[in-house]
């Protein structure tokens, strides 16, 4: 595939941080880890993959601002532009060995997703999107699912963590949505969860309590790939509330009832 000059700074700035995180992850028990909160681990690799990042993009593009899970939020020249970073999504997944982790980029122009880089250096899959050109993984193109029967799909959801977001809430969307679906899975890792939403693995997903570098690239994915990205309320402000839903039409359709009806409880 063609890639802009842009998306050509975000994917080599991508793999940079997963060149360092596969290193550290040889080594994960090596890794100096301090508490965060509760279950909520950030360790030396995601600092450090955060700052490769930050650099890369900075050196290309000076004047935009940047938001890091880690580093919080940097004002830039440029107010039209913003970059979004996690540079570690699936932080637990990783200190626990588990190869299921992601470098997650997006940019947003005037405070809409313009373009999407999501990396697992474990498995190298590159997935790569920017608006209206398509979104691919490792070049080639990417659709999401094409089932239309909630009783023939898998989706993907997030659980709270300890101490944080509503358990009854979610055991009560839970159970509409396990009754409607045929399997739901938790991956740990919202940003590879939405990429594989766009690949077709996962015929929906949703969660709740999402940061915007959780979501900002994988909402361009989808969408690039055929699908609808709504919050849990059914509008365009995942970005504002921090809850998203996402599939092809008729899934993503059927998980937005389905999340509602269980939201009423």
């Amino acid at each position: 595939m063609l890639r802009s000059a842009l998306l050509n700074v975000m994917v080599g700035a991508a793999l940079k941080a997963g060149r360092s995180l596969k290193r550290d992850f040889g080594e994960v028990e090596h890794l100096q880890v301090s508490m965060k909160g509760p279950a909520d681990f950030v360790s030396a690799a995601d600092r450090k993959a955060e700052q490769i990042v930050m650099t890369e993009l900075m050196k290309a593009r000076p004047g935009y601002g940047f938001i890091g899970e880690e580093g919080g939020k940097v004002e830039g020249t440029d107010s039209t532009h913003t970059w979004i970073v996690d540079p570690l999504d699936g932080t637990t997944n990783f200190l626990h060995g588990i190869p299921h982790f992601a470098v997650s980029i997006g940019l947003e122009r005037n405070g809409v997703p313009v373009a999407g880089v999501i990396y697992n250096p474990a498995n190298d899959e590159l997935y790569v999107a920017e608006r209206g050109t398509g979104a691919f993984l490792n070049d080639r193109r990417l659709r999401v699912s094409a089932r239309t029967k909630p009783e023939d799909s898998v989706v993907g959801g997030g659980i709270p963590h300890v101490a944080r977001g509503d358990h009854v809430q979610f055991r009560n969307e839970l159970k509409v949505v396990q009754s409607r679906f045929a399997g739901i899975r938790r991956m740990g890792a919202c940003a590879l969860d939405l990429a594989y939403v766009a690949a077709g693995r996962f015929d929906g997903f949703w969660e709740r309590g999402v940061h915007p570098w959780d979501m900002a690239a994988g909402i361009v994915l989808i969408r690039e790939a055929g699908g609808f990205v709504t919050d849990c309320d059914g509008h365009d402000n995942m970005m504002l509330n921090g809850t998203i839903c996402a599939g092809n039409e008729p899934i993503q359709k059927a998980l937005l009832a389905a999340v509602k009806e269980g939201q009423r409880g």
